[in-house]
């Protein structure tokens, strides 16, 4: 830890900056806030507080942490232990932890707010009110866009606002709440192996968020700023020890699934990435996009590989909004704008000419609306995909080997987002517009269970 006269002696090297700058009044909603959610948030939020230092809440960020000493003097740069954590000895800072520090410009920043008085000008319309220590109250059921179920069956992991809800997956309660910072909530899945979630989500055009939770404690094990806007499509390699998301910035990454390092950047997209599916031997990477293509990367070299889908104008209609891989097999199940379910190859055997799409398998019959969701049985047999269209929405049960339609199930209320086959193969849950959750048998579309995804609030409580 640098010496307090270390940091004096920094604090005067700023000085002639900070009186350089002494006209520019700094904003702690607009320029030290985003430092901190960028940097800082992540390990200090209510629901992960390193060293009991929160930094989500303005009152908690100015006292400190475990230290005991306030964290934040006003007025005063030179006495604030944040500078001291922040400052850099010998090219390596206390604080981010296990990161570089922060730039030059950042901590002349924050030096410069301290000694304008630290002052917090967030709107009040803006201010957090949902986090960890105080979960959504719901008087409605919200949409939800993602369903899961955990690999023994026993809990569906269903997306909500502000978190994500471990339901038993017979429908009698609520074992765990995972409220993070993410207002909305775009997929959330399980490890190979059940112990973890990975979560994908933000806040619409100021964060995305990436998110790892321990199944069973309910504990934060840690949380990434991901680009500027909303992530989607968390997925896991085969091994489980990658995860890869699409993003709102166009690019695709993936992440060491046990320390969160970046391993994989590629912004060969030109529109949002919306889901990603790993090879089976987990070294190639595919992602789909709203610019109507699916691409292939290899994970080692990060390098982009080939664009899965045709190239040729007009040949996809719409983008595509989800991908899963078939279990066993190096095949691709999409579904997107146009309404038309497809599979194919993950890799090309013969060389590219323009018109062609050879990597196509299959099309299944067309689904009114827009497909926002496709899903393999288990055993890929089946092939299951739902839709929305003015309002409501379908599922659809195809056999995979013909393409056949064998049965539109009971759907949704409304637009249905979200579908997930039960590890056994015979149940199909969903999740949609209405905010409940429906399980249907796949042997014959039996409605057998339906509940609210979160708990509702009874109407005089939500008054108050």
């Amino acid at each position: 830890m640098p010496s307090k006269l270390f940091v004096f002696s920094l604090v005067l090297f700023f000085a002639p900056a900070l009186l350089a700058e002494e006209d520019r009044t700094v904003s702690y909603f607009r320029d030290v806030r985003p430092i901190f959610q960028a940097n800082c948030q992540g390990c200090h939020q209510p629901a992960k507080q390193g060293g009991d230092y929160v930094m989500t809440d303005f009152e908690k960020l100015i006292a400190g942490g475990e230290s005991g000493g306030a964290a934040i003097v006003a007025g005063k740069p030179d006495e604030s232990y944040l500078i001291e954590l922040i400052t850099p000895d010998e090219g390596k800072a206390e604080m981010p932890k296990g990161k570089k520090p922060l730039a030059d410009a950042d901590r002349q920043t924050l030096a410069l707010w301290i000694s304008q008085g630290a002052k917090d000008d967030t709107p009040a319309s803006t201010r957090p009110t949902i986090d960890h220590d105080h979960p959504p109250v719901y008087s409605l059921p919200p949409v939800l866009t993602s369903i899961e179920y955990s690999p023994d069956g026993s809990m569906l992991a269903v997306s909500g606002y502000h978190e994500v809800l471990l339901q038993k997956a017979d429908g009698s309660g609520v074992a765990q709440r995972l409220v993070g910072m993410s207002e909305r909530i775009e997929s959330a899945r399980f490890s190979p192996d059940g112990e973890r979630l990975v979560v994908a989500g933000g806040s619409p055009g100021r964060l995305g968020e990436l998110q790892m939770w321990d199944v069973e404690s309910g504990e934060l094990t840690y949380s990434l700023p991901v680009s500027y806007d909303t992530i989607y499509g968390a997925n896991w390699s085969p091994d489980g020890k990658q995860v890869s998301v699409g993003c709102g910035d166009n690019t695709v990454r993936v992440f060491n699934a046990e320390t969160g390092d970046q391993v994989l950047f590629n912004g060969a997209h030109e529109d949002w990435a919306l889901d990603t599916t790993f090879s089976v031997d987990g070294s190639h990477l595919v992602s789909v996009s709203r610019d109507m293509t699916m691409k292939l990367y290899e994970v080692k070299t990060e390098r982009f590989i080939d664009n899965i889908t045709s190239i040729t104008p007009g040949a996809l209609k719409g983008g595509i909004a989800a991908v899963m891989r078939h279990p066993t097999e190096d095949q691709l199940l999409i579904g997107g704008a146009d309404g038309i379910p497809k599979i194919y190859k993950m890799f090309r055997e013969k060389d590219r000419k323009i018109g062609d799409d050879f990597n196509l398998i299959r099309a299944f019959p067309a689904l009114p609306g827009r497909v926002f969701d496709v899903a393999f049985s288990p055993d890929a047999s089946l092939v299951a995909a739902c839709s929305s269209n003015d309002q409501t929405g379908e599922i659809h049960l195809f056999n995979t080997a013909d393409g056949k339609l064998l049965r539109q199930m009971a759907a949704q209320q409304g637009a249905v987002y979200s579908i997930a086959f039960s590890p056994d193969g015979q149940q199909l849950a969903s999740v949609g517009f209405d905010g409940v959750v429906r399980i249907n048998l796949v042997k014959d579309g039996t409605l057998v269970r339906q509940f609210s995804a979160v708990p509702l609030a009874a109407p005089a409580a939500a008054a108050n």
